[in-house]
């Protein structure tokens, strides 16, 4: 009789446990990537940034996805309802919805960011999240703004979804939900969403 494959494990510890500030995603993923890092449990090169946003860059929002060793892979999400980690398969259609509808500029691409070249590289000075008189627009994190040696802010970088501009490599959705899902037809498992 075969052996059942053992549960999955998260790397990250709860939802609730995890550093986490309201429309900072940017910054809660660096944090888990930084926690995943300060762990033995798997791999950081197993690990990706995830920017998700369009041509025009209207807005962005940023996962971790856990290219699993297992049969599926996980995303990490601190701003969705749905399971922390989720299922690859179970987020793509949960999460993402066809571009259909949508005008050619507006569909969503992905950059996908090594977790450990995001430590390394990401850097920003939470100037995005401030109004034109200088006030918070959401309040920032408690802790100090990432930054490295050579940048103070480059998050334009990472929200960008020219290839030629910043780091990772660039996807458009439906790409990317071929190449990490196990779902053979990405419109067939978004039908009727």
């Amino acid at each position: 009789m075969a052996r059942p494959e053992a549960a999955y494990e998260a790397a990250v510890p709860p939802r609730p446990a995890c550093t986490y500030t309201s429309c900072y995603c940017e910054e809660n993923v660096w944090k888990l990537c930084d926690y995943i890092r300060s762990q033995d449990r798997y791999p950081l090169e197993e690990f990706y940034a995830v920017f998700i946003s369009n041509d025009r860059r209207m807005d962005y929002h940023v996962i971790l996805l856990h290219v699993s060793s297992g049969e599926q892979n996980f995303i990490y999400d601190l701003d969705t309802v749905l399971p922390f980690p989720c299922p690859f398969d179970v987020y793509s259609v949960q999460a993402f919805r066809l571009d259909d509808s949508l005008r050619p500029e507006f569909h969503r691409k992905i950059r996908m960011i090594q977790a450990d070249l995001y430590l390394k590289t990401f850097a920003s000075d939470r100037s995005h999240m401030k109004d034109v008189n200088g006030k918070w627009q959401k309040p920032p994190p408690p802790y100090p703004c990432i930054e490295t040696a050579d940048s103070k802010m480059n998050l334009d970088d990472f929200i960008s979804m020219n290839p030629e501009v910043g780091w990772g490599s660039v996807f458009s959705l439906s790409d990317f939900v071929h190449q990490f899902g196990s779902q053979t037809d990405y419109s067939y498992s978004l039908e009727g969403q």
